[in-house]
């Protein structure tokens, strides 16, 4: 292997799994990033929810997540099958590939690496989703377990236990979901070590504008200060007086 090929192989492995603690480091320090954001916005979700008298609502914004969790693993399976085919089609492949002007691969070895990263970061993303759905599920128990009606001083109780159940799940979701811009960039690694940096590089710029600085982020971010802003004013005032006997 080129030493090209083994900086820009050390660039994407740090990029990526580096990328997700550090961005969660930095949404506690300092805040403003989507997924930061979208833990409170969750949390403030389920305490809400347990105050509902009818909760079907919840139940099919949950189950669309859930739903949006099988398809991506069931087209992740077949991206991964794929993958896999090509990697062990032998002789015949290699040679298909290596006739093309694109493709920059000296050697049968390194186009086995190059399709193999592919296939594990497409792997990586498929048991995020898989646990994603099973953690969503538990979610969905949970939330049909919860007493109704719920006394109010029980409600922000329930509702963190739930979201510590929802944030997870959806967190897991957002895991797979990063997976296909890895497994793109892993691919760029067909075409030359300069264009696998350059694509890994572009990954990690475009995943952080989105959680930064794109208008769904900002967006989001007002959200959750509109939601805090509205809870702190909720404690400032305290409960509601009991109504009145009829």
């Amino acid at each position: 292997m080129h030493p090209l090929d083994i900086i820009a192989l050390g660039v994407f492995a740090v990029a990526w799994l580096l990328y997700e603690p550090l961005i969660t480091a930095f949404g506690k320090r300092r805040g403003g990033v989507l997924n930061t954001d979208m833990t409170v916005i969750r949390s403030a979700w389920m305490t809400q929810m347990t105050g509902r008298e009818v909760r079907l609502m919840d139940g099919q914004l949950l189950g669309h997540a859930l739903n949006s969790a099988s398809f991506f693993a069931s087209s992740n399976l077949l991206l991964i099958a794929a993958s896999a085919g090509a990697l062990f089609g032998g002789d015949s492949t290699f040679r298909s590939v290596s006739a093309l002007e694109v493709v920059r691969t000296s050697s049968r070895l390194l186009f086995e690496m190059q399709l193999a990263l592919v296939l594990i970061a497409l792997a990586r993303g498929l048991l995020d989703f898989i646990w994603s759905i099973r953690q969503l599920n538990y979610c969905l128990a949970a939330m049909g377990a919860t007493p109704d009606p719920l006394p109010e001083a029980d409600r922000p109780t329930y509702g963190a236990v739930l979201a510590r159940l929802l944030n997870p799940a959806l967190g897991a979701f957002n895991s797979g979901v990063r997976g296909y811009y890895f497994a793109l960039a892993a691919a760029a690694w067909l075409f030359g070590p300069w264009s696998f940096m350059a694509a890994t590089l572009g990954a990690i710029g475009l995943l952080l504008w989105r959680q930064r600085s794109s208008p769904a982020a900002v967006a989001i971010h007002d959200f959750r200060n509109l939601l805090e802003a509205s809870a702190a004013s909720a404690a400032v005032r305290g409960p509601a007086p009991p109504s009145p006997p009829s």
